[in-house]
């Protein structure tokens, strides 16, 4: 991966997160429009994705970009971005500070490059295939929590897909009976930053996008983590259902919702809507 390639991401993340704070500081004078129940977006959010889409496509015209507010999300060059320019949108519209931008590079359906901001707390999580994890230029790895009666488990409740509900308890019940605690916090590419740098040992989710998952999974993958859908196979990042964390926490969770849910609960979303499909196989968690 050449080094200019990197660099876009981290300016473009550090670009979106500056223009996050300018608009957070003004909260009470903030547009918000809903894009579906429960569902919304700010001109904060509009105003990060314009300026990266211009950062991107002046730098690299020849790439493609699949970005959360307005994308086709078709696939037709070798290169392609994939961008969440505001990743916990309500947290940031009640001025709850858990967002984040985010921004993956695939390339010929390999995800090679995540790259996760944090303007809050001034956080870079950063991660190229083959070459480590990293939080503000320092590496990581996921944490040695393999035990679930160890472990801090991220998830968040099925929001946009409320008639998963009654499934979704009856396994949040099982795996908080054996976990050590469980935290929320409203963003998932944040829940799978904090799993690859340790400070959190798994996460799930049900329906997320793949602006939601793709740094994250490289990040995980990097850190020594594993990372699936709920069948174990490796397309969480299309199909939207995803199981992570350290390699003992990751089989335990997996366990849990492949009982609970028999597998994908959102394969009728095709992966192809987005232009996607199989990402890196998962190979089966091993202890480490």
């Amino acid at each position: 991966m050449r080094d200019h390639i990197r660099e876009t991401a981290l300016v473009c993340v550090k670009e979106g997160g500056a223009i996050l704070l300018d608009y957070h500081r003004k909260l009470g004078s903030l547009e918000v429009q809903a894009k579906g129940r429960f569902d919304y977006v700010t001109e904060a959010d509009l105003a990060v994705q314009e300026a990266l889409l211009r950062l991107i496509r002046a730098r690299h015209p020849g790439h493609d970009i699949l970005a959360e507010e307005g994308s086709a999300g078709e696939r037709r060059h070798a290169m392609r971005w994939i961008l969440d320019p505001l990743d916990g949108t309500t947290n940031f519209i009640h001025g709850f500070p858990a967002f984040a931008v985010s921004l993956a590079l695939e390339h010929e359906g390999s995800l090679e490059l995540g790259a996760i901001y944090d303007p809050s707390r001034d956080e870079l999580f950063f991660a190229q295939k083959g070459k480590g994890a990293t939080l503000n230029g320092m590496p990581f790895r996921v944490s040695e929590r393999n035990r679930p009666e160890e472990a801090l488990i991220a998830t968040a409740l099925p929001w946009r897909q409320k008639s998963f509900l009654a499934k979704y308890l009856e396994a949040l019940a099982r795996i908080f009976d054996r976990v050590n605690d469980l935290r929320r916090t409203g963003s998932a590419a944040l829940d799978l930053a904090y799993v690859a740098c340790g400070r959190c040992d798994g996460f799930w989710e049900v329906g997320l996008r793949p602006w939601d998952i793709a740094a994250g999974h490289v990040l995980v993958r990097e850190a020594g983590g594993t990372i699936s859908d709920f069948s174990g196979g490796g397309d969480h990042v299309w199909v939207g259902d995803v199981v992570a964390g350290t390699p003992g926490v990751h089989r335990f969770l997996l366990g849990v919702v492949r009982e609970v849910f028999g597998g994908n609960v959102s394969s009728p979303v095709s992966p192809r809507r987005w232009g996607g499909g199989r990402t890196t196989p998962t190979p089966p968690p091993t202890d480490r």
